[in-house]
Formats: structure tokens, C-alpha cells, sequence
């Protein structure tokens, strides 16, 4: 076929014009961000501590239930998942928002702050999302109304996770994703991936933090009882000091992250939080409690860990007559995203975002139980910025504090993100 010069330009200039077309992302309307505003702000203004989140679930649920979708409620005690089938055939595609909130009393000035009270381990305290829960669900919601509004155009099954107790359950429960999949969230909805996002104060509104591989710690305590032989402190040798065993056996654990694990894999934190021992100045008690969180970001370094923080503490123990018993509660793993998936998707992030806007985040050393869902499948977790341009992200109220601040232009970037990224994938 020939074309002449002009001819030519113009078919050029048409398929320009299209490949610019096709680069643009889906964006929300202006009534449905402010949707998303109210919303944010009357889930901000009645938050609920882990396990206890009704009436979140009730608005969640009536919102998913009035756009249409399929429907299940009372997973893992409150969670709620909506299911949309697209009008295309096409994969299944989560994403999850955590509900819960925290035992905080908030210090705000804002018109809708949190007034609420609650029971948090036999005490009443305030209550407060001071970590951007209530963003996260207002920004799924509003992503369920817009695909929803478009379903002809998905491809594929869409599962919205609304997710209870990510700060963790009370005492003596079980909770938050682990018990979900526990429950058989995936065996009924298996999605080929699953996608988070979290607001964080580190960074100024709008703008996204990823990281291919880990992202966010595993988060494990660990307890150490260490059993001696009271006697008089005047006389050290009628017994077995387990203060002394304590003492050795928390300066001897420093040596597993220094000395005992490949730490040019990831790296790693041993901490002691709690020691608690003896009534009186001059008997040396029974025994000696230790009590601490261990940070990682590898999974085979982070069992070794285990393994060699038992053996330290009851050969340290034994070497002075003492016993050590060592109790670890495994809490989250370490939160990976999948490096295929991020890299492919990340061409999504900064057509939404602004590629000005998107940057590698560092490793954070919290943790996240949005682990739980990708290590059955691969997963894709960014951090968002709440913290108003022009401000210092760095030195701004943190994720947990009660002066915490959300801006909430940046509720349309993640709304819009978590939309493209179920379109943007079935193209791939």
C-alpha cells in the first residue's frame, strides 16, 4: 500500500493521538470523590477497635450490597467482601482495605474527629483511626462504585476485602487476614493477585512509595522465662541467680543478627522490651521474665532466628545454672511484593500518580498482615501520602499518633489506583 507524505502523517498523527489515548487512566468524578470524602469522614468520626467493627461493617455492606454485588459479611467476626463479575471474561483480581481502628484518643482540630470510647484490655479508651483505616475503606468503596458503574468494561471478577483486626485481635481471639484465609476466603474467591494500599504520614499527598521483593518487616514476639533459685543476696552462692542469666542472655542474643544470620540478605532487629524480676533489693528472686519483638525481612532468615534465639537463651541459661524456657508467638510475615507483578503495574502507578510522584521506598521496619494474603498469591502493597504539599513529610504526625493527618486530596489518587490497576492488569 502507498501513502502519500500527507496521508501518511496523518495516519501517523491518529495513532499518536490513540497511544496517548490509551496511556491516560481512568479517573473518578468529581461527585464520587466527594462521595469518598463523606465517606472517609463518617467512618473517621465512629472508629472500632479490632473484632468489634459493626457498625463499619453495616455501612460497608449496605454500600456494596446497593451498587449490586454478591455479598459476604461475618468473616473473621466482622469482614466484609463484595463480588463484582465483569462483563468480560477475565481473572479474579483482589483488593483489601483494612477496617479497624486503635485504642487512641485523638488530639485533632478536625470538624469530624473521633469522639468515641471504647473497652481496650479491661480499661475505656479513646478511639481514633490514627492509621488511615478509614481511607483505605473509603477509597475501596469508592473503587467498587466506579467499576461497578463500568462492569461491561472488567474483565474477569473483581473481590473487594474489607478486612477486620489488622492491629491485631484481643486477647484470647483470632483475627484479622490470617483467620480470613483460615475461613476459606480464597478457597471460595482464589484471585491470581491481590492489591493494598496504605496512607502513610512519611510521605506529601498524592505521592506513592513501592518496593519490589520486601517491603515491610515480620513482626514475631517473643517471651523468656528464666528460672533460677531464690536465696539472699548476701549470699549469691545459696542459689541460682536469674538475674545474672537474664542479663547475659540479653547482651548473648545481640550475637544472632550480628554474628549468626546472613544479614547481606535482609536485615534484621532483635528487641527487648520487658524485664520483670524480684520484690526486694537484697533477695535474688526465683525467676526473671524478658519479653521482645523480633524484625525481619527475609522468611528462611527469620526462622533461623527463632531457632537460634532458643538455643542461645538456654545454653546462655544452663551456663550458669539457670534454666531459660522461650515461648515465640509468630505474628505477621514479612510483607512481599511479587517482583513480575510490581514491575508490570508500575507503569500504572505512574500514569495515576505522576511519575514525578512515585519513588522506591525504603524498608520499613513495621509490619502488616496484608502479608498473609500475598504469600498465597502474588500481591502488590504501595504506600500513599497523606501529609499536605508544602509541609515536611518527615517530621509530620506518624501513622499511630494522635495528632495523625490525612489529606484528603490524596483519597482520589488512591481511589483512582486501585481502579486502574483492575483494568490496567487484564491488559497485560
Amino acid at each position: 500500500m502507498k501513502c502519500s507524505s500527507m496521508s501518511l502523517a496523518f495516519l501517523l498523527g491518529i495513532a499518536t493521538f490513540s497511544s496517548a489515548q490509551a496511556q491516560q487512566p481512568v479517573a473518578i468524578s468529581a461527585q464520587l470523590e466527594q462521595k469518598v470524602i463523606e465517606w472517609r469522614r463518617d467512618l473517621h468520626q465512629h472508629p472500632e477497635l479490632s473484632n468489634r467493627e459493626f457498625r463499619t461493617a453495616k455501612v460497608i455492606a449496605k454500600h456494596l450490597k446497593d451498587l449490586g454485588l454478591e455479598v459476604q459479611t461475618g468473616i473473621a467476626h466482622t469482614g466484609v467482601v463484595g463480588v463484582l463479575v465483569g462483563g468480560k471474561p477475565g481473572p479474579t483480581i483482589a483488593m483489601r482495605a483494612d477496617m479497624d481502628a486503635l485504642p487512641v484518643i485523638e488530639q485533632t482540630d478536625l470538624p469530624f474527629k473521633s469522639t468515641a470510647k471504647s473497652e481496650y484490655r479491661g480499661k475505656e479508651v479513646g478511639v481514633m483511626h490514627a492509621c488511615g483505616h478509614d481511607l483505605h475503606m473509603a477509597m475501596l468503596m469508592g473503587a467498587a462504585e466506579k467499576l461497578t458503574s463500568m462492569k461491561d468494561e472488567v474483565a474477569g471478577t473483581i473481590v473487594f476485602i474489607f478486612q477486620p483486626a489488622e492491629e491485631g485481635a484481643p486477647n484470647d481471639e483470632e483475627g484479622g487476614a490470617e483467620l480470613m484465609l483460615k475461613e476459606g476466603l480464597f478457597t471460595k474467591h482464589k484471585p491470581e493477585v491481590v492489591f493494598g494500599i496504605h496512607v502513610w504520614s512519611a510521605g506529601n499527598t498524592g505521592h506513592i512509595g513501592y518496593r519490589e521483593g520486601p517491603l515491610m518487616a515480620s513482626s514475631d514476639r517473643f517471651e523468656i522465662t528464666v528460672k533460677g533459685r531464690q536465696t539472699h543476696g548476701s549470699r549469691p552462692w545459696g542459689g541460682v541467680d536469674p538475674i545474672v542469666a537474664a542479663g547475659q542472655i540479653i547482651g548473648s542474643t545481640q550475637t544472632i543478627v550480628s554474628r549468626q544470620v546472613n544479614i547481606t540478605k535482609a536485615p534484621a532487629v532483635i528487641s527487648f522490651g520487658i524485664i520483670e524480676g524480684g520484690v526486694r533489693n537484697n533477695i535474688i528472686p526465683d525467676e526473671v521474665y524478658l519479653e521482645g519483638t523480633i524484625r525481619n525481612f527475609d522468611m528462611d532468615n527469620r526462622a533461623q532466628i527463632f531457632k537460634n534465639l532458643k538455643t542461645t537463651a538456654e545454653m546462655t541459661a544452663k551456663a550458669t545454672g539457670a534454666e531459660a524456657h522461650v515461648h515465640i508467638d509468630e505474628g505477621y510475615p514479612v510483607t512481599i511484593n511479587d517482583i513480575d507483578l510490581t514491575r508490570n503495574m508500575l507503569p500504572t502507578i505512574e500514569r495515576v500518580a505522576g511519575k514525578d510522584k512515585v519513588h522506591v521506598n525504603d524498608l520499613v521496619t513495621g509490619a502488616e498482615d496484608f502479608s498473609f494474603f500475598a504469600l498465597e498469591v502474588p500481591g502488590l502493597f504501595v504506600f500513599l501520602g497523606v501529609t499536605p504539599e508544602g509541609e515536611n513529610a518527615v517530621s509530620a504526625p506518624s501513622n499511630h499518633s494522635p495528632f495523625f493527618y490525612a489529606d484528603e486530596k490524596s483519597l482520589k489518587t488512591g481511589t483512582e489506583l486501585y481502579v486502574n490497576w483492575v483494568l490496567d492488569y487484564n491488559k497485560l
